[in-house]
């Protein structure tokens, strides 16, 4: 079993930047690929960002790509996702989450795991 705490949101400023983390607990973290979705009121999840086991392979959504990185630190148990030149469309709920296999995956049906969600509020 492994649990899942994002932290880091907030309120920013339209162009202003925000680094999410996401701590792992309970169990493996490094065997497993990491994701990044997020959800705003009266919406679907979306998929944000996807990295593997071990940070080889990355993909972004069309919507964030340019912006967001992703990242992990296998050592610390630890994923980020870096945002940069954010818009108030960015606002949402956001959640990372966790696969039961190493490779990247776009939906949200590909994780097991998930977090809390850390609210990100992006002012016009």
């Amino acid at each position: 079993q492994v649990q899942l705490v994002e932290s880091g949101g907030g309120l920013v400023q339209t162009g202003g930047s925000l680094r999410l983390s996401c701590a792992a607990s309970g169990g493996t973290f490094s065997t497993y690929a990491m994701g990044w979705f997020r959800q705003a009121p009266g919406k679907e999840r979306e998929f944000v960002s996807t990295i593997d086991w071990n940070g080889r392979s990355l993909v972004y959504a069309d919507s964030v790509k340019g912006r967001f990185t992703i990242s992990r630190d296998n050592a610390k148990k630890m994923g980020y996702l870096q945002m940069n030149s954010l818009k108030p469309e960015d606002t949402a709920v956001y959640y990372c989450a966790l696969r039961l296999v190493p490779f990247i995956a776009s939906t949200p049906n590909d994780y097991y795991y998930w977090g809390q969600g850390t609210q990100v509020t992006v002012s016009s």
